[in-house]
């Protein structure tokens, strides 16, 4: 049994106990002793502490996944060795000048094929994936959204406002007409970028994983800025998040409070054809509220996962958290429910790197910038719902 697995179990069984001793010390108000409270608040810290210890193991094989293959052209361990022969950015030549400049700063021809006209080189194909995947890893949404690429200008989305409609008549009358309308959404593209500094020593140490370094860091970076904007971003200079766009169809009766009606009016404000991809997005703090609710069978709405890979549940939907979304409090928006297939994310060309040679020299260190050009808009409103605490 793998170590995942064996904790996820644990957390699963440790959950049913905390929940048994929840029930067995609450008095007919739903409210603890002193002593209790504290024992009870002990043992969903474990719950808690379990799963951040899962998904650090999670992070880290996916991590040692990625360290078994090496950027200069050679295959992943135990991948047969492909022939194919790759010109441009996808070449080996490519990949092996791009990351020369970057360690040795030796410009070449063969980097004329992905040079940007704003500075710096785009990243080499391969890695470029690696690096969507490394976002990926750091951005919910990304996950659940709908990425596209687009290489110039703004690209409009053409959406569907109004929809025709059958019509009862009598016989040999003129059927009325009824048209649809249209609406279009425009993507364009907002810049957002980083700048970390390396040691030159570091920088000449071949041994020294520049390239998975490289990934990791901006990644890291500019995939929790960007999940920032995706979700409460006010589309000035950055895109707009779904908690700006969303519309909000459950107030909550209390600032401080969620009540289980809130939370089944909210699933139930979704139209059914949307439930089928929905999932929650809410924060850490916010979950631990919901974990406490139950249905009127006195089961919990909260469903711990014990499959490796798969999201705790509510209501037999996914439950994502976030840090970014808004934490309890008067008039926050605190919960998205909805199908984020309808958010669309679109990237400019390709992510660019720029070495800095001169700007940190005199402290022995080279300087390096990743941008990338992205925007992302909620294309269909009606496909996410939010609920949002009361204003007083």
């Amino acid at each position: 049994m793998s170590k995942i697995l064996e904790l996820r179990q644990q957390r699963s069984k440790l959950w049913e106990e905390t929940t048994a001793f929840l029930d067995s010390k609450q008095d007919k108000d739903g409210r603890l002793s002193t002593e209790d409270a504290a024992t009870y608040a002990k043992m969903e810290s474990e719950v808690v502490n379990l799963g951040n210890d899962i998904e650090r193991l999670e992070r880290a094989r996916e991590i040692q996944s990625e360290m078994t293959s090496v950027v200069n052209g050679k295959p992943l361990i135990g991948s047969p060795i492909r022939q194919d022969v790759k010109s441009g950015r996808s070449s080996n030549e490519y990949k092996n000048d791009f990351w020369n400049l970057l360690r040795h700063f030796e410009i070449s021809n063969a980097l004329k094929a992905g040079s940007d006209p704003d500075g710096g080189y785009l990243v080499p194909d391969e890695y470029e994936q690696m690096l969507i995947e490394a976002l990926e890893e750091q951005n919910i949404i990304r996950q659940l959204a709908n990425v596209i690429r687009t290489d110039s200008g703004e690209r409009q989305i053409p959406v569907v406002a109004t929809q025709g409609n059958a019509s009862w008549m009598e016989e040999e009358a003129i059927i009325p007409e009824s048209d649809p309308t249209f609406g279009q959404v425009t993507l364009g593209a907002y810049k957002v970028g980083t700048m970390l500094k390396v040691s030159g020593e570091l920088l000449n140490d071949s041994v020294f994983p520049l390239e998975s370094y490289i990934a990791r860091e901006f990644a890291r970076r500019i995939g929790a800025k960007e999940e920032e904007a995706f979700i409460i971003g006010d589309g000035v200079k950055k895109p707009t998040g779904i908690f700006e766009s969303a519309p909000v169809s459950v107030t909550a009766a209390s600032k401080t409070a969620i009540t289980l009606d809130e939370v089944l009016d909210l699933f139930h404000s979704l139209k059914t054809p949307y439930r089928a991809k929905a999932a929650f997005i809410t924060n850490d703090l916010t979950m631990k509220t919901l974990r406490k609710l139950k249905d009127s069978m006195g089961q919990y709405l909260w469903t711990p996962s014990i499959k490796e890979g798969t999201p705790d549940t509510i209501l037999g939907k996914p439950i994502y958290t976030s840090s970014f979304v808004p934490t309890i409090a008067a008039n926050a928006k605190v919960i998205a429910f909805g199908d984020y297939s309808y958010y669309w994310i679109a990237d400019r060309q390709s992510r660019t790197f720029q070495r800095l040679n001169e700007m940190f020299a005199t402290n022995g260190q080279v300087g390096f910038i990743a941008t990338q050009r992205v925007d992302g808009k909620l294309v269909l409103p009606e496909a996410v719902k939010v609920l949002q605490m009361a204003e007083s």
